[in-house]
């Protein structure tokens, strides 16, 4: 009889834990952050961000050492971590003693908000724990499980290459001579590109270097440097036109700490002896598990963990119904999401039987719960071996190419993706078309079914009850056979399909087909085999031309797709079925010399083959300043990469705290009739359940006060909270949150800003821009054209979701709010009048955010009145952390917006009359719809005299969440309604779209439709569009890309310069001012509040700088601890690129009064330190506390009469970006993107330069992956997280990214602090560069298939949106015609 521990053992960061009572429904994120190691984040809960990355070791007893992965913490079930040991980004090292990984992310800015960089560090760290000498491609493939919002991912890969070179992975030595180099490594030239000494294309700083010069070099010999002419920009290193980023970027590398990978720690050889079965018998020794569970509310009851396959096999047979487990990538989501669950679970992971691999004579047999991280090795493994039998190998090799990330293959099984029978499985049209077959086992034998045989319908399959996978054998492939895999999915990293696919082809020695199969997936309910398709194939002579057109017609016939297909994307999908009948007929025919298939043709048909990215920055020297300016890194950066920066939901639990949840809205508009807290009250733990009438205070807020904390008659979208569950713990809250039940009266409901036009459900107000006679400009135009533009929603993505923790202080209405906001006066008033308290009894906290992007400027404010409510009803603290779905679900995001336009303009292309109506999906309310809008119409100019002018904005109503602030706040869409209406102006005209932006380009002195002139000191589109037409070698890189688009036909390429203005103030004009309180402290160091708070922008690290700079004291001296409005009073939102001007001068101003009142002390004690001045004042009784204040000069505008000053300046830039274009399934490859930024004189230049890749980076998502979109019978939305919602990750960067800093021609004529621009912002809109660039390479497509027509393209520009555009005869094929489109679709854009 077996005999069963109860408890599991397993290490942490080195030291050994044993629980014996397991929490079976806890993951190991969960275990770990509630011992206090919270470096480890909670991002999205379905292993789709990274955030929670950790290393989990393993001792392989078979190769007789431990080995290393990546796992997503927050699905990795607790109790699977018996015999394992995991490290956390704590366990590298400390703020203090960085580990080089640590140190290299933060000294080259590859952190700014901090929350996803505990997660990269992970992944790094464990690839170099693998593999201490990877390439550069194997350091960017090891982060494809990790996604980052903020840095736009190129600091973070630069930082990681480092350890792709072993005299940067040995750091950097200084010698006496004070110089930094590398060990045994010489330096030769001077690091520029163009190098006369090297010639060599320049990527990185040498560490050779300090302060860009070599101690070899001739550079340190001549004053005029060692280039003498060398070509570009970046000149040389001695010359006053050097490109300082690379001097900054060794002073830097000046500080690496050497990598030694024989210094890490070893595996702990108890646990070695633990899993050998060798521990002795006072030790604790390894068993099979049986562990139960003590916890009434627990879900899991218990767990088995056989060790056997004879022991899975009886547990099964006396469970028949226990859900099986290996990654729990799968059941970890159905648990979490679905709320599915599973009492009795079983372990397979550490089962060997179920691993094996062997080789047959005609094939071989894996076991099913092989990784697909070793099943990848193992593949390739076979096709090297096996060159002439790989092809079915080397086709599941390609499935896996794109199969999720690090994290989910190093733990998902070949196992569970065969018994899931998911319809879009990767690997089950590989099994179908190769013929695989699986061994099925249970205790009363086996047997072997054809996976043909497997899959039943929608997620059935042929296991019986008792009955487990085995194994699965794929076959050798045979001489004349052609296996491929394909697939297409929203995102090509980590993401999954849309539509997936495997052919295969044997022909005989005439040529004719004498096998063939198709196998898809996201066709039907099930993987299916396309028989008619593989019935046309059979007989006939495989290159026959005409076979290729029954081929896809077969494809056609057999698949095609109903308008209301679960899923949605009918045509799109049926084209993409279609398509890779194509692709396989090319690749095959090439492959086996039938046909007249030419090599570049086939070789269109092919996944692009990766290439590492890299960038390039470019900024001059600050000369005048000893701070300001400089690149120097996040104040933070150290604590975020080790771990040690907190944020809301790391603080620990004050007193009894208490966890709330929400109870969502099932309806988008409803009347709510009755809650009933009955159930959910009697359940353990629960507290308290509030309703509307639980609010002591106002249930109104909002800026237009048309909006309730808690609804009391009717909720407007889907998720809306109705009430609130306060309970023990989360669990216990989310759990009582699903049994409180609310009775609806459903009403009507409008989703999409279309409908709501047609429908006139519009707020009332107007803004409307009207210059000249536009009737009669239209009239005298020699061209008139109109249309509509659209633009979609954007979620922010920020990686750490909205959440607060209320602490009551317990008397006088006290309330402590900590709070991830970015408007800490908001929360604080608005909690007060939610209370029925005077504001000054509430505190509001914000330490830093993990983003925001203008998210958590208004909406972040709900949650914590939420939270608030809370607390004063319990008198505990509660805490209330939103799941990343419920977080998108309420939230609200990017506004989309809709505009019908005329415009007039002469034949070659230059404005005359503009009529524009805009208008904006705001949601149920208000909130900052209004400013969102008047930003909108207020940039529909972008940078182009527009002629006269009659623009009209409207803010539609919908059952939506209410839209609000997002980076560029309505500037971004405004700007491209104008140059999507200029493109289709471009193609009706025959003029290049370049042309027309640069004729009707403004100049200095030109007046907008908001009536401000551009004035010359603060007008330089113009100057930047020439310097980089010149420097990006426009016209000859247009001829190379002619010349490419001619010679190819299923792949094109496309190029797009786009400019942009964004306007520097808010809208809003008393928020235009700032303030500050700065204290010096007897000892010299320095206690800096401000009104900004920090969420990764960088805002601290200048308001220390300038700081710094005005007192005149090393950086280090300054300590900015939290935004709170008990040190920073009335303060207005961190938001509107304006953060920086206002506050930064606020600090300025406190500085300089404390500056003056020490200067008499500085001037007597000319060598004393600053800790003795300071004293010394003190000791004087002079006054070493001062309150600052600025508030921005001329701004006031009036909508109504279009007078005074909207925007106290422009921040402006110009990007040109090259794209490639894959025409058969509309993936694309950004290959380069240039930037030119005018950020005036940058506070920080290394700063700057990673906001403006971010902001591109977002802009680029918003553009093309990031697709909102809901349910239109249900008002639900759909992409509710990672899985399904694709931001940009770190391989959908451009390949080649080069930006650079404008230094402005008059450095001191803005009248800001110390002349820097605001960049947050600003930015964003140069990823739509990205979108043009696409539409460049589908008009070459439409050109080659012969349409004419001008092109209308929405954005984003989907896979989908640019594969139809294309409009080919497979296109066409598959159109639904408009007659049967009947029946409600599957999903909307709003």
């Amino acid at each position: 009889m077996t005999v069963f521990g109860t408890g599991i053992l397993f290490y942490v960061n080195g030291t050994q834990v044993t629980i014996d009572d397991v929490d079976l429904d806890m993951t190991l994120l969960q275990y770990l952050r509630s011992t206090g190691l919270t470096g480890t984040k909670l991002g999205c809960g379905e292993g789709g961000c990274g955030a929670c990355t950790v290393m989990v070791s393993t001792y392989n007893v078979d190769l007789g050492r431990p080995t290393h992965a990546t796992a997503n913490a927050c699905l990795y079930p607790l109790y699977a971590m018996d015999g394992k040991h995991v490290v956390t980004v704590e366990g590298l090292g400390s703020a203090k003693h960085p580990h080089p990984v640590q140190q290299r992310i933060a000294l080259l800015h590859g952190s700014q908000c901090g929350f996803c960089t505990p997660g990269f560090v992970m992944s790094l760290y464990t690839l170099l724990r693998n593999n201490p000498n990877p390439s550069e491609l194997d350091i960017e493939e090891c982060f494809d499980g990790n996604l980052c919002r903020c840095t736009g991912y190129r600091p973070i890969l630069d930082a990681a290459k480092t350890f792709a070179n072993d005299a940067w992975k040995a750091g950097a030595n200084v010698g006496k001579d004070g110089i930094a180099r590398a060990p045994e490594t010489e330096s030769k030239g001077c690091g520029i590109e163009g190098c006369c000494q090297t010639k060599k294309a320049f990527s990185l700083p040498d560490p050779a270097r300090v302060n860009g010069v070599s101690e070899a070099s001739d550079c340190a010999k001549t004053s005029e440097g060692c280039c003498k002419g060398a070509k570009g920009s970046e000149g040389c290193c001695k010359t006053k036109d050097a490109n300082w980023a690379l001097v900054e970027k060794s002073e830097a590398v000046a500080k690496f700490r050497a990598y030694d990978a024989t210094q890490e720690p070893i595996f702990p050889p108890f646990l070695a002896r633990y899993v050998r079965g060798e521990t002795e018998p006072t030790e604790a020794q390894r068993r099979e598990l049986h562990l139960r569970t003590t916890q009434d509310d627990a879900q899991c009851t218990q767990v088995f963990r056989p060790l056997t396959l004879d022991s899975l096999l009886a547990i099964v047979k006396e469970h028949p119904t226990a859900k099986l487990v290996a990654g729990n990538s799968e059941v970890g989501v159905e648990i979490k999401f679905k709320r599915t669950q599973f009492a009795t679970q079983v372990y397979v992971g550490d089962v060997p039987e179920l691993r094996t691999v062997e080789r047959c004579a005609d094939g071989v047999e894996f076991g099913v719960n092989i990784t697909l991280a070793r099943f990848g090795h193992e593949l390739q493994t076979l096709s090297r071996e096996l060159p002439e039998q790989s092809q079915c190998y080397a086709a599941l090799l390609e499935a896996l190419r794109f199969f999720a990330g690090n994290q989910i293959r190093n733990v998902a099984t070949v196992a569970g993706n065969i018994a899931t029978a998911s319809p879009i499985s990767d690997l089950n049209p590989v099994f179908l078309a190769t013929g695989s077959v699986l061994t099925l086992v249970s205790a009363s034998g086996s047997r072997r079914v054809p996976i043909s045989e497997f899959f039943l319908g929608y997620r059935r399959t042929a296991l019986a009850q008792g009955e487990i996978l085995h194994k699965v054998f794929v076959p050798h492939s045979r001489p004349r056979e052609i296996v491929r895999a394909f697939k297409q999915a929203k995102r090509k990293d980590d993401d999954i399909a849309i539509v997936t696919c495997a052919m295969r082809v044997r022909v005989d020695d005439a040529g004719r087909v004498e096998e063939a199969a198709y196998a898809f997936g996201g066709m039907a309910p099930t993987t299916v085999l396309a028989k008619s398709v593989g019935a046309a194939s059979v007989g006939t002579a495989w290159g026959d031309a005409a076979l290729l057109g029954q081929l896809v017609a077969a494809c056609h016939a057999e698949l095609q797709l109903a308008y209301t297909v679960p899923g949605g994307m009918a045509e799109y999908r049926t084209a993409l079925a279609c398509s890779f009948v194509r692709k396989f007929w090319t690749l095959s025919c090439a492959a086996l010399g039938s046909g007249d298939i030419e090599p570049h043709v086939a070789s269109e048909m092919e996944e692009d083959a990766r290439t590492v990215s890299h960038g390039q920055q470019a900024y001059e020297r600050v000369s005048d300043r000893a701070i300001v300016g400089h690149g120097v890194a996040h104040v933070s950066a150290l604590q975020q990469t080790t771990g040690e920066a907190r944020y809301i939901d790391d603080m620990p639990a004050v007193g009894a705290e208490l966890h709330m949840a929400l109870v969502p809205s099932a309806h988008p508009h409803a009347h709510v009739l009755k809650v009933d807290s009955t159930e959910a009250l009697g359940m353990a733990g629960v507290k308290c359940v509030l309703t509307h009438e639980d609010v002591p205070g106002s249930n109104i807020w909002n800026i237009f006060r048309d909006e309730e904390l808690l609804p009391s008659r009717t909720v407007h979208h889907v998720g809306q909270p109705v009430a609130l569950v306060v309970a023990a713990t989360q669990r216990q809250a989310q759990a009582a949150a699903q049994r409180v039940h609310v009775t609806y009266e459903v009403l009507p409901a409008v989703l999409t800003v279309r409908d709501a036009v047609a429908q006139g459900a519009l707020f009332a107000e107007e803004r409307k821009l009207v210059r000249g006679d536009v009737d009669a400009a239209l009239a005298a135009s020699d061209v008139t054209l109109s249309g509509t533009s659209y633009c979609g929603a954007q979620e922010h993505f920020y990686l750490e979701t909205m959440g607060a923790v209320a602490v009551p202080r317990g008397e006088n209405g006290e309330m402590d709010l900590y709070a991830s906001t970015q408007n800490p006066t908001e929360v604080q008033m608005v909690c007060a009048e939610a209370l029925g308290v005077p504001a000054a009894r509430i505190v509001c906290h914000v330490k830093r955010m993990g983003g925001g992007f203008g998210g958590k400027e208004s909406r972040s404010v709900l949650v914590s009145t939420l939270a608030a409510l809370g607390a004063q009803h319990t008198g505990r603290s509660v805490r209330l952390v939103l799941d990343r779905d419920v977080d998108m679900q309420i939230s609200g995001q990017r506004h989309p917006f809709y505009a019908t336009w005329t415009v007039g303009a002469t034949r070659t292309g230059e404005l005359r009359a503009l009529r524009m109506r805009l208008y904006s999906n705001g949601g149920f309310s208000h909130d900052l719809s209004l400013g969102v809008l008047e930003r909108a119409v207020s940039h529909v100019d972008n940078c182009y005299r527009l002629g006269a002018t009659d623009i009209v904005g409207r803010v539609c109503r919908t059952n939506t969440q209410s839209n609000t602030a997002f980076r560029s706040f309505g500037g971004c869409q405004g700007m491209l309604m104008t140059e999507s209406m200029l493109c289709e102006l471009a193609d009706h005209i025959n003029v290049p779209i370049e042309h027309i932006r640069r004729i009707n380009m403004y100049n200095a002195g030109d007046v907008t439709p908001f009536s401000q002139p551009l004035v010359a000191a603060d007008w330089n589109v113009p100057r930047m569009w020439d310097q980089l037409e010149r420097e990006a070698s426009v016209v000859a890189r247009r001829a190379e890309i002619e010349e490419f688009n001619r010679t190819t036909q299923f792949r094109k390429r496309g190029l797009a310069m786009v400019p942009t203005k964004f306007g520097i103030s808010f809208g809003v004009k008393h928020l235009n001012q700032g303030m500050s309180l700065v204290h010096v402290y007897m000892d010299g160091s320095v206690l800096v509040a401000h009104g900004g708070t920090e969420m990764g922008q960088g805002l601290h690290t200048k308001m220390a700088q300038i700081a710094a700079e005005t007192l005149e004291v090393p950086l280090s001296t300054i300590f900015i601890s939290e935004t709170a409005t008990n040190t920073a009073a009335n303060t207005s939102p961190t938001a509107a690129s304006a953060s920086s001007d206002l506050n930064g001068y606020a600090v300025y101003n406190a500085c300089k009064v404390l500056a003056d009142r020490l200067r008499p002390y500085r001037e007597r004690m000319h060598d004393a330190s600053f800790a003795a001045i300071a004293k010394a004042a003190y000791l004087d009784r002079v006054q070493l506390s001062e309150a600052g204040h600025y508030a921005t000069p001329d701004i006031g505008f009036s909508w109504a009469e279009n007078s005074g000053l909207l925007y106290f300046y422009f921040t402006q830039g110009v990007a040109l970006a090259e794209v490639e274009l894959d025409v058969l399934t509309g993936s694309h490859t950004t290959r380069r993107v240039d930037i030119i930024m005018d950020v005036g004189r940058s506070l920080n230049k290394a700063i700057d330069i990673g906001q403006i890749e971010g902001a591109f980076a977002q802009g680029q998502g918003w553009c093309t992956t990031e697709e909102f979109l809901y349910s239109p019978a249900t008002g639900r939305l759909l992409t509710q997280g990672p899985g399904n919602y694709k931001i940009p990750s770190a391989l959908d960067i451009p390949r080649d990214l080069r930006v650079s800093l404008m230094e402005p021609e008059q450095p001191n004529a803005l009248k800001t602090i110390f002349s820097s621009k605001g960049i947050g912002e600003p930015p964003l809109f140069l990823g739509a560069s990205v979108f043009f660039a696409l539409r460049d390479a589908v008009m070459a497509a439409r050109k080659d298939n012969g349409v004419e027509r001008p092109l209308h393209m929405e954005c984003p520009a989907t896979a989908e949106v640019l594969r139809m555009a294309c409009e080919d005869d497979i296109v066409e094929l598959t159109r639904i015609p408009h007659g049967q489109r009947q029946g409600v679709p599957f999903a909307v854009r709003i």
